[in-house]
């Protein structure tokens, strides 16, 4: 098992990205819980969570890259399910047994931060086993030292024509200060009068950052029609007048949603460093 205060010594353990050596800078507060929401039930791939990749379950791979971050003091594992309890625990990694019937990811999230004092919580899909922990610190530097900003995530440029119009890549857009305007399935902003630059469109990356305030009071807040709409739960934040600070990253999401998007992650492994399943 990789624990945070292990990170430094095991940076570069699991293969898959290359993490750049450069320093950040900041004055960090001493908590900042990593929680990684996973559930067995999937409409399109049940169990992924426990999936093998490279031998491994694809929640080991999640946890031990969220590990490497320089700023997560400790990571959890949030789920309701207890198979994958079992596989965690197995493994070394720390449990938190949460309710069934939570609507999603953020709501779980609550949960455990009702019970689990820090001053921020990170939200870590566990469906991306290719994390980058840069990408991780990046999102918590967005909101670390602005008390006034509540929530905050990462965006990418778009540099592949077709996810523009793809309704699973989420676009979105922001003021000049950084902070979201929207959230959309859509292709936004729209280019009135032709075909705009591709760089002009940016896809949200799904890895939030809370100030526990927020969180805590999150599952209280309305859906509102955009969120029911769109099926976005960060427009939840903008509906009821919350700022969500966003910064750029060059992390490219490789998340596993299908069989076949686990099948091209598992021929990443082995492409890039000669890992194969069940070795």
């Amino acid at each position: 098992m990789i624990t945070p205060g292990e990170a430094a010594e095991n940076r570069g353990a699991t293969p898959n990205v290359q993490i750049s050596p450069a320093v950040l800078h900041s004055n960090v507060p001493t908590r900042i819980l990593g929680i990684v929401p996973a559930r067995f039930a999937s409409s399109r791939f049940p169990g992924k969570a426990l999936s093998t990749l490279a031998g491994k379950p694809m929640i080991q791979h999640v946890y031990e890259r969220a590990c490497l971050s320089r700023y997560i003091t400790r990571v959890l594992i949030a789920t309701d399910d207890e198979r994958i309890a079992t596989a965690g625990r197995h493994f070394g990694g720390e449990i938190r047994m949460t309710r069934p019937d939570h609507p999603t990811g953020t709501d779980r999230l609550a949960e455990v931060a009702s019970a689990e004092a820090a001053d921020l919580y990170v939200n870590i899909q566990g469906d991306e086993p290719l994390i980058d922990p840069e990408a991780i610190d990046a999102a918590i530097l967005s909101i670390l030292d602005t008390d006034a900003i509540p929530m905050g995530t990462l965006k990418k440029r778009i540099l592949d024509a077709s996810e523009v119009t793809n309704p699973n890549v989420v676009k979105v857009v922001t003021d000049l200060a950084g902070d979201a305007l929207y959230f959309s399935r859509s292709p936004i902003p729209h280019i009135r009068g032709g075909e705009g630059e591709l760089g002009a469109y940016y896809k949200h990356i799904g890895l939030y950052v809370y100030r526990r305030e927020f969180l805590l009071r999150y599952p209280d807040l309305d859906v509102g029609p955009l969120e029911r709409a769109e099926s976005l739960e960060q427009l939840r934040a903008l509906e009821n007048g919350y700022r969500i600070r966003v910064v750029e990253t060059d992390y490219e999401s490789l998340g596993v949603d299908t069989p076949e998007d686990l099948d091209r992650v598992n021929q990443l492994f082995c492409q890039t460093a000669g890992v194969f399943e069940g070795e």
